[in-house]
């Protein structure tokens, strides 16, 4: 929806991708299906911009200049570093502690004002907000906006379906944990009706479900694709056993994805149509990105 009034730029962001092990097979084939799920979940390739950050050599220019005005206290504090490192931090690769960094740069290279997020990713753009505050101060200049985070619908953090307090992730062992958009109507019937659920009834009201995370995490999932209020999902199901939710909930998430996972298939087949989208998508990022870059240097006093 927000492309309806809104220039938007879509970044597939294969410069992320490598900053763990697990993510840099196939990167090439990752980023063509990235580029065709945009397309197929209804992003318009002629009205907005989609390429591959690799591609606009100002992302990592811009990341050096922004990490000058990070101090490390900030990164430190960053929660999904944590996550992802564990006890093995002192093994992690620098790209992934300083990936926070790239991420400003992603956003403040086109001055963005306003960036759709979930949940996890909101203490990301705090650090965006701040480093741009940072620069701008150094500099007694007004350059950079001050971007806005938009977190929308009810499903603002999908979680696992196997571990409600984990967020769904492509990086999971378990294919079971998680919806791809690939997958069939049966699979995804399969993935659903084993889903991690509890032994208690169907909740009755909003409050009960912040002890239930794996109900609450379905029950989102159902209101966002529906649109359905969760106090009217609660009282629909109330006093119903979790069987019939669920197999409601399986037909609500087939219905929805499968005519985007149709399309991604469709698109997939036409790599040439894939890639001239994605040149022509770098070739408008670059148009801003470089007149931008061309700003901050004279703003930072490179010759």
């Amino acid at each position: 929806d927000l492309q309806k009034e809104n220039q938007c730029i879509f970044c597939i962001v294969d410069l992320h991708a490598v900053t763990t092990p697990e993510n840099r097979n196939n990167l090439k084939s990752n980023s063509l299906a990235v580029a065709a799920a945009y397309i197929a979940s209804g992003i318009d390739p002629k009205k907005n911009i989609i390429f591959c950050q690799s591609q606009v050599s100002g992302h990592t220019e811009l990341a050096w200049i922004l990490s000058c005005f990070c101090p490390i206290g900030w990164l430190n504090r960053m929660t999904q570093f944590k996550d992802k490192a564990g006890k093995n931090k002192e093994k992690a690769a620098l790209g992934l502690y300083s990936y926070p960094v790239l991420m400003a740069s992603d956003i403040l290279l086109y001055r963005s004002t306003h960036v759709p997020v979930g949940e996890d990713q909101k203490q990301h753009l705090e650090l965006s907000r701040d480093v741009a505050q940072s620069f701008n101060r150094s500099y007694g200049v007004d350059f950079f906006p001050v971007p806005e985070s938009l977190i929308l619908g009810n499903a603002k953090r999908v979680m696992s379906l196997k571990d409600g307090l984990n967020k769904m992730s492509k990086s999971d062992k378990s294919d079971q944990s998680r919806i791809n958009l690939l997958d069939d109507a049966d699979i995804i019937s399969r993935k659903i009706r084993k889903s991690k659920t509890d032994s208690l009834p169907f909740p009755n009201d909003q409050a009960s479900l912040e002890d239930r995370p794996e109900i609450k995490n379905l029950i989102n999932i159902y209101s966002s694709l529906t649109e359905m209020d969760i106090e009217k999902i609660l009282l629909k199901y109330s006093q119903k056993n979790f069987s019939i939710f669920k197999n409601d909930l399986a037909n609500v998430v087939v219905e929805h994805l499968s005519k985007i996972r149709y399309e991604i298939k469709k698109i997939l087949d036409d790599k040439t149509y894939l890639k001239n989208i994605l040149t022509l998508g770098s070739e408008k990022a670059n148009d801003i990105a470089s007149v931008n870059i061309k700003k901050i240097k004279e703003i930072v006093g490179f010759l």
